[in-house]
């Protein structure tokens, strides 16, 4: 599993998620045993870090 490294600094922000997605979230995470947020930031880093070019720029 991924390991969240601290010692950022954290901004808080506001997204409306599908209902959905937010229980598949909340099962991965307690599945993991990780909080939401720290699941979420890796799966952001992730897809940020996994972008193909032509997704890049458009």
């Amino acid at each position: 599993m991924w390991e969240i490294k601290k010692g950022y600094k954290p901004v808080n922000k506001s997204f409306r998620l599908p209902e959905e997605l937010v229980k598949k979230i909340d099962a991965l995470a307690c599945k993991n045993n990780l909080s939401v947020n720290q699941l979420v930031i890796q799966c952001l880093n992730y897809a940020v870090n996994n972008l193909d070019n032509k997704t890049e720029n458009n």
